[in-house]
């Protein structure tokens, strides 16, 4: 648990909001469909307000498996409309967030030709999993095929390609060679879902003005009379706050947010979803820089994906309640190492290579005796009232579609409110995304017109980090004396600075964690973690004792739900 704290100075939009407590419409969920539909909400002019318990994007949305996709295997389900508008938004947001969404060339490893083609038919009307069966290179063929027809962007990316045993161990050579064929196609890798997700809260905030307020750290804990009582989890001061509608996004949560607020709800069904990040160049140079994303033998589709150099290993399905901590359990390690020497024989892993674990529910629906792999990710709208304030529940929704659902959302939300749509979010660049260099020329060039006298390499880092938002960072260092943090010298003391007052940090895992990739590759240790308590202590006004607590609730939080047990100096090479 984080220490306690009084409001930190960085928190502008918690005066605002206990200043006018009022507005035309109270989000409940700073997750990545909540922060959309703040964005979009702000566009069309609208009096919004967001509130988020925890961090921004701290929950659901920051135990996703880094990909953009359309979802083949939907195809399966038979959830056609869902993989079409999947393919869309995949398309759109390699052009709207081109610097954190880029292509990603995926192989899936084939090691039979016509299994699964008379299971397939029952596991498409029953949705029920039955004895594992997997699917061979006809039914695969059959599948991309289909996913071809919708994913394809008028020709811009590549039709799927078949290859034999021989052709695909040449060109994979470290697979297992028991494998039949290869096929690979095209989604798209989303390097960095948190900096996405606070890019499009930035874009809210910077449209709405103040009329867009988020605020982190703040629960919805009841209701009277259609006004929502609130409570700042750091001080645990309550207040109310007025909207004409209430928006529920909090994704797995979204019954027990709800029940908080005295209208029960069994809409949810989640299950949990678990990843680990390993330190293998061997196995990153194996992947040939491509996810491998296959079938394993219990029938669950899972992944090997190169990230950062590391690699990412996942998924599990199994259901969860969302009112208890969901953490990567010694099972499902050894799920994943199997499954990597399923497809990797010869590439030994190990416990000591896992340098991150994370674990998080999915906002599925309800789905009873449903098995998990064929559970919905679509999403629906389920409409309420709060003592006769209206409200709109959010019941699913994936990654990939954020855009789309927070416009599906909003035009509910402005139906209600009686008021036109006055911007559209299809096509309109996100956060850095917006002036997007296209080629190397036009990098070199945005990279020399935007130094302010920071070396080159420097600024082609940050606009590698951060894209066109790069320009904040370099303002806010160029002409003082900023150095590398001591403990790693991907970052600066003046870099650091920035994120904590620019981003309505509170907690040092905020940094961690979201604002940075620093524990996603293993790069952390109690000398960096004091390191960067300093650099928060002095923007946000902690004393020693604030200082250390931050530490060791880092420290606990790092050990507990991520498995990383810190050494005293940063490791060697991260």
């Amino acid at each position: 648990m984080s220490p306690s704290t009084p409001t930190s100075p960085n928190r502008s939009d918690l005066e605002a909001l206990r200043a006018r407590p009022r507005a035309q419409v109270l989000v409940i969920g700073g997750g990545i469909n909540g922060i959309a539909t703040f964005r979009d909400l702000a566009l069309q002019g609208v009096d919004v307000v967001l509130v988020e318990r925890g961090d921004f994007v701290s929950g659901a949305s920051s135990a996703s498996s880094h990909m953009v996709h359309g979802g083949i295997r939907y195809l399966e389900n038979g959830e056609f409309r869902l993989v079409n508008e999947s393919v869309v938004e995949r398309n759109g947001l390699i052009r709207i967030a081109p610097h954190y969404v880029k292509p990603l060339q995926t192989t899936v490893p084939i090691f039979s030709t016509f299994s699964g083609i008379l299971s397939a038919p029952f596991r498409f009307i029953t949705h029920k999993q039955g004895k594992p069966k997997e699917r061979g290179a006809a039914l695969i063929k059959v599948g991309l095929t289909i996913y071809d027809t919708f994913s394809r962007d008028g020709g811009s990316v590549p039709r799927h390609r078949f290859l034999g045993r021989k052709k695909a161990l040449a060109d994979l050579p470290e697979m297992n060679p028991g494998l039949k064929y290869t096929a690979t196609y095209y989604d798209a890798s989303m390097h960095d879902p948190e900096r996405i997700a606070l890019d499009v809260l930035h874009d809210g905030a910077v449209a709405g003005g103040d009329q867009a307020r988020a605020v982190n750290h703040l629960e919805a804990v009841g209701a009277v009379d259609g006004t929502v009582t609130v409570r700042d989890t750091l001080t645990g001061d309550t207040f109310e706050i007025t909207a004409d509608l209430v928006v529920n996004t909090s994704g797995p949560w979204t019954d027990l947010t709800n029940a908080a607020l005295g209208t029960p709800t069994k809409f949810m069904g989640g299950t949990k979803g678990s990843h680990i990040v390993l330190d293998n160049p061997e196995l990153v140079a194996a992947t040939k820089g491509r996810e491998i994303f296959f079938e394993h033998s219990d029938g669950r589709i899972v992944l090997i994906y190169p990230l950062k150099g590391r690699v990412m290993v996942g998924t599990t399905d199994i259901d969860a309640d969302p009112a208890q901590p969901v953490v990567c359990t010694e099972e499902e390690v050894d799920y994943f190492f199997d499954l990597v020497k399923h497809v990797f024989p010869k590439i030994a892993v190990d416990r000591s290579q896992i340098v991150y674990r994370f674990s998080g529910i999915r906002p599925l629906p309800r789905h009873d005796d449903t098995a998990p792999g064929f559970v919905s990710r679509d999403y629906r709208i389920e409409e309420g009232s709060l003592g006769g304030t209206p409200t709109l529940s959010l019941v699913g929704g994936k990654w990939t579609t954020f855009r789309a659902l927070a416009e599906h959302l909003t035009n509910e939300v402005l139906e209600r409110l009686g008021v036109e749509r006055a911007v559209s979010t299809a096509g309109l660049a996100i956060g850095g995304g917006k002036n997007w260099p296209a080629d190397d020329a036009a990098r070199r060039a945005w990279v020399r017109d935007n130094a302010q006298g920071l070396d080159a390499a420097r600024v082609e880092q940050l606009l590698e980090r951060y894209g066109t938002r790069a320009t904040e960072v370099i303002s806010a260092i160029a002409g003082t004396d900023d150095q590398s943090l001591v403990n790693d010298r991907a970052y600066s003391v003046g870099e650091i600075a920035h994120l904590v007052r620019a981003e309505q940090v509170v907690h040092l895992d905020d940094i961690l964690l979201r604002r940075t990739s620093l524990a996603f590759v293993g790069g952390l240790s109690l000398d960096l973690l004091d390191e960067i308590a300093g650099i928060a202590a002095a923007e946000l006004g902690w004393d020693d004792t604030r200082r250390t607590a931050e530490v060791d609730a880092a420290v606990t939080l790092l050990r507990d739900a991520h498995g990383v047990v810190l050494p005293l100096v940063t490791p060697t090479g991260a």
